[in-house]
């Protein structure tokens, strides 16, 4: 598999993984911080083992503004679906609206820069 197909796969990955590492906790309130905080460091080992690839992977392919870039819409696209399924939570026209911002920077990072 390419670099152009490997890297946004694994940031997909790495970002599920962080997404849950980050707010998965929410709905366990009654958990004590530290036990949040030791899972949450758990989790976040695997993403590492997914974002550090992608980014040595992808990097050539893409410029580092690149793989930002991608990262970031990734982040929100996971999100999106995390909050609904996960936590619960409706998608409000202002969150679209940001996807929408953000799809318009990628538009502009993958833009021919002569």
């Amino acid at each position: 598999m390419t670099a152009f197909w490997m890297t946004p796969l694994l940031l997909v990955g790495s970002n599920i993984l962080m997404t849950f590492a980050w707010y998965g906790h929410l709905k366990a309130p009654s958990w004590p911080m530290w036990l949040a905080i030791l899972l949450s460091w758990g989790i976040a080992f695997f993403e590492y083992c997914l974002a550090v690839p992608a980014n040595r992977i992808g990097y050539g392919t893409f410029t580092g503004q690149q793989l930002k870039v991608m990262q970031e819409v990734i982040t929100l696209a996971v999100f999106a679906v995390f909050s609904v399924f996960w936590l619960g939570e409706a998608i409000r026209w202002n969150f679209l609206a940001a996807g929408a911002c953000l799809i318009a920077a990628v538009v502009f990072i993958f833009l021919p820069v002569e």
